[in-house]
């Protein structure tokens, strides 16, 4: 009943006074019509890129397009679109403040939105008042990324090439090594053939020449390791091989010249703009204005009834 009652006296409250709650909304909603437009805020146009990841690997238990997310979002990336286009002015803030880096990546991030779509793509979302410019910050933020990307890969993949060319270079100086000392047995004690020369020096020696006993006395005395370095190169020489096939792979990474984002959604310039939305703040200007009003009429009339009670 009582309710019943409540309800009625709202009624009879809006009823009452509807010419002015009337006149109230209307010029509410005007005022939302005129304080919405250019001449007091300025108008932005949205554009958007989505993209996939390519040609990473994740690290530990993140997927790609949370990787993606991560270095989209770097600091280095932001740094480089804020001074390509001097979003300082752009956005009317003094570098020089002593707040000026806080005020700025509020803003950035205001304006520029990184999301992961419900398909794990990457969303770029830039608001800007050129069209213009909010789509070549899209592109240039995912052409940020490819180029930060290429860098870390770079980075890593010329420690890898630096540690598999030394190593190279190591083995190489063991090989020439070991070409030198067996050079040398062959050219101060005539070994060349160890298996060969064996046979032809057995030979001379049952026959009594001194030249075969002398090359006996050679041939066991610098013979096993004649021998050995044989054996050794060749098994360095088939390492080096091995070596050479991983350096090779590493440096074809390293000179690579790659992308690391396939766009699926490529951005553009906006026709029409995205903020505000005008017709939002008309709308609420008014039902605001409108519940204001009554709830204001409600205190007064309800003022009024309790000091006539008093009385």
């Amino acid at each position: 009943m009582d309710n019943n009652y409540n309800n009625l006296s709202l009624m009879q409250l809006i009823f009452k006074w509807k010419w002015h709650l009337l006149i109230i909304t209307v010029v509410a909603a005007i005022c939302g019509a005129i304080f919405s437009s250019a001449t007091f805020v300025t108008p932005l146009y949205k554009s958007e890129a989505v993209a996939y990841p390519a040609n990473i690997s994740p690290y530990s238990d993140e997927s790609e397009t949370e990787q993606m997310l991560q270095i989209i979002n770097s600091q280095s990336i932001a740094d480089s679109i804020i001074e390509k286009y001097n979003l300082w002015a752009d956005y009317g803030i003094d570098r020089n403040y002593k707040y000026a880096k806080t005020y700025m990546m509020n803003e950035y991030h205001d304006k520029i939105r990184i999301s992961k779509t419900p398909y794990e793509a990457v969303s770029i979302t830039v608001r800007d008042k050129d069209p213009q410019v909010a789509c070549d910050i899209a592109k240039d933020v995912l052409h940020f990324y490819d180029l930060k990307v290429a860098k870390l890969h770079r980075d890593k993949a010329k420690e890898v090439v630096d540690m598999y060319a030394h190593q190279l270079e190591l083995k190489q100086k063991d090989i020439d090594a070991m070409k030198g000392r067996l050079s040398e047995l062959g050219s101060t004690y005539g070994l060349a053939n160890y298996e060969q020369q064996s046979k032809e020096v057995t030979k001379g020696y049952i026959n009594g020449s001194a030249k075969a006993a002398e090359m006996k006395r050679n041939l066991e005395q610098y013979g096993p390791e004649s021998i050995d370095l044989e054996n050794k190169i060749i098994a360095e020489a088939t390492a080096y091989v091995d070596v050479k096939l991983d350096y090779e792979q590493q440096l074809r990474i390293y000179n690579a010249d790659l992308t690391f984002s396939n766009i699926i959604t490529e951005p553009y310039p906006a026709d029409k703009k995205s903020y505000p939305v005008r017709w939002v703040v008309v709308t609420l200007s008014a039902l605001g204005a409108l519940l204001l009003s009554i709830l204001v009429l409600f205190v007064i009339e309800n003022r009024k009834k309790f000091a006539s009670a008093k009385s």
